[in-house]
């Protein structure tokens, strides 16, 4: 019998699956549609800039082009959402903002015990210290100053240092061009004898030096060590790149020497200071007080510390080109040092941070920058913040053309008006910061800011999602104990440039009167940041000494490790 085939009778339910699967099928399409075609909704529109780490990599977009579209001051406007409304006026605080009500109780000390011998009678003959300093100028200050005690050790006769001019800042001004050196060796002629180039002797110079170096932070036992035996063999020794050759610790009486080389005896010359007390003169014509900042925010800087602010893959080309210079830096992780601390903050940032301290719009702002990162765009921000903005360019253009060439004394016109400044912020812990830092300690502890990076960091990122008064309370909790009040950083930490606590004494009876039971606000607010400060190296360290007539530039010598201090330090 032959086979047949079963038929199948479909049911009701099998009828109706295809229009199912048709109409499922156009709705899917029909969201598409919507997901494709329909306006794309505007997210970026936020009150003044975005932070620099929160605009992410776009495709064919540079870092100028985010500048231009997220910047205020250019062509496009930018809504204010009120959740985020900055006002122009300062905010009250508990706090004086200008200066600090508890400096008149300190003052700088630095005269020598009776029992430190005059120069005249420790001076030994056939000892002849030369130095090399190394960097930018305020750089060389640290090792100026620090070649005076070293000469003092050793008992030795200084000749008047030899400033870098191969430098990555390629000045080729010399100590007398830039310092008043006659007044350099009167000032100091009871400490150390100085003499401005080796003697003559029958006409001719003494045999020229032995040239080695010191490790950093060396001790007086690691100079008598290491030094002296080459020196009394030798009579002649150059050191070369001194910079930070010195220990931290030291006792007092060599402690206060330092002092008094970096705070009276180094003068710059007149030219310097009268085009310095010129652009103060105009700064307080325009304001009764005014903020000088130290903006660092200059391509080397950004390139060198490895930081990352969001530009894309235009300023990781950029910045890369800049870095490659310097072979021996390792790759960073830039989120990892911006949650720490270690990136300078963008001018955007600094202007908010002073705004949230409590400085209205109508504030003077004096910038110690070079060329910015990004230019304009870059700036725009921190002038919408603060409109009073001047520069010594803006201040007196024609009158800096003899200072043009020279990027010491360009630097050194405005440490001048920055150590003049009724406020002073820093926005990296450099060389400049550091000395100025130390020496308006030093002179009646004037207002100095730093800013605590690590604390700000996520306050900045999440500030959309706050109003702007819990924004400026927060910075004002973050800032407590940066703010440049007296004892705020514990005697012996950080740089001896930096703090300088041998040099800064109290006066107890004036404290008495004032208060029966004074308190210091700073003493409980003093730094706790350990990431904030650099750690003192070992004081012997690792250094190999160089071979007589080394240069620094020949290859056969092993490199030293590349540190801030020797490639940004102004």
């Amino acid at each position: 019998m032959a086979f047949q085939r079963r038929r199948h009778r479909l049911t009701p339910a099998m009828r109706t699956k295809p229009a199912i699967f048709t109409a499922t099928l156009l709705v899917f399409l029909f969201i598409a549609f919507l997901f494709f075609f329909a306006p794309r909704l505007d997210i970026d529109n936020r009150s003044l800039a975005e932070p620099f780490h929160r605009i992410r990599d776009r495709p064919r977009q540079s870092f100028r082009d985010l500048q231009r579209e997220h910047y205020p001051g250019n062509k496009q406007e930018v809504s204010h959402p009120a959740i985020f409304h900055i006002p122009n006026e300062g905010e009250k605080t508990k706090y004086d903002l200008w200066s600090s009500k508890l400096s008149k109780y300190y003052y700088g000390c630095c005269n020598a015990s009776k029992k430190f011998a005059a120069a005249e009678v420790i001076t030994l003959p056939n000892r002849y210290l030369m130095i090399a300093t190394s960097g930018g100028l305020n750089q060389q200050r640290t090792g100026i100053t620090d070649a005076v005690v070293a000469a003092r050790i050793l008992n030795a006769t200084l000749i008047v240092p030899r400033l870098d001019q191969r430098s990555f800042w390629k000045d080729s001004s010399d100590f007398a061009e830039i310092f008043d050196v006659d007044w350099f060796i009167s000032a100091l002629s009871k400490d150390v004898k100085i003499i401005k180039q080796l003697p003559r002797r029958g006409g001719k110079v003494i045999r020229g030096p032995y040239t080695m170096r010191v490790p950093r932070k060396c001790n007086p036992r690691c100079y008598q060590t290491r030094v002296l035996p080459v020196m009394l063999k030798k009579h002649v020794v150059q050191l070369t790149k001194f910079d930070y050759r010195l220990s931290n610790r030291l006792e007092t009486d060599l402690q206060k020497l330092r002092c008094r080389v970096n705070y009276h005896a180094l003068k710059f010359t007149d030219p310097i200071q009268n085009m310095g007390h010129t652009l103060i003169r105009r700064m307080r014509t325009k304001s009764k007080h005014f903020i000088a900042l130290h903006l660092r925010f200059e391509p080397d800087m950004l390139a060198f510390s490895g930081c990352y602010y969001g530009g894309g893959d235009e300023e990781r080309r950029e910045l890369g080109l800049i870095r490659r210079r310097w072979k021996t830096l390792h790759k960073n992780n830039p989120d990892k040092e911006r949650r720490h601390g270690k990136c300078p903050l963008t001018p955007e940032e600094v202007g908010l941070m002073l705004r949230a301290l409590g400085f209205s719009k109508d504030v003077h702002l004096y910038v110690a920058s070079g060329e910015v990162y990004g230019g304009e765009n870059t700036l725009a921000p921190l002038k919408a913040l603060f409109p009073n903005f001047h520069s010594k360019e803006t201040l007196a253009k024609k009158e800096l053309a003899p200072f043009f060439p020279f990027s010491s004394r360009m630097a050194a016109l405005d440490f001048i008006v920055c150590d003049h400044s009724d406020v002073f912020v820093t926005n990296n812990n450099g060389n400049m910061a550091k000395i100025l830092a130390g020496r308006r300690r030093y002179f009646d502890h004037k207002r100095t800011i730093r800013p605590n990076s690590k604390k700000l960091y996520s306050l900045f990122l999440n500030r959309f999602n706050m109003t702007w008064d819990a924004f400026a309370a927060k910075v004002r909790k973050c800032q407590k104990g940066f703010m440049g009040e007296p004892n705020e950083v514990r005697p012996g930490r950080g740089e001896f440039h930096e703090n300088p606590s041998t040099c800064i004494c109290e006066n107890t009876e004036a404290k008495l009167r004032a208060s029966p039971i004074f308190e210091n606000p700073a003493e409980d607010e003093r730094e706790t940041d350990e990431d904030s400060e650099t750690p003192d190296l070992d004081e012997e360290g690792d250094e190999a000494i160089l071979p007589e007539g080394a240069d620094d530039d020949d290859p056969t010598v092993r490199p030293e490790e590349q540190e801030w201090e020797e490639i940004l330090s102004d």
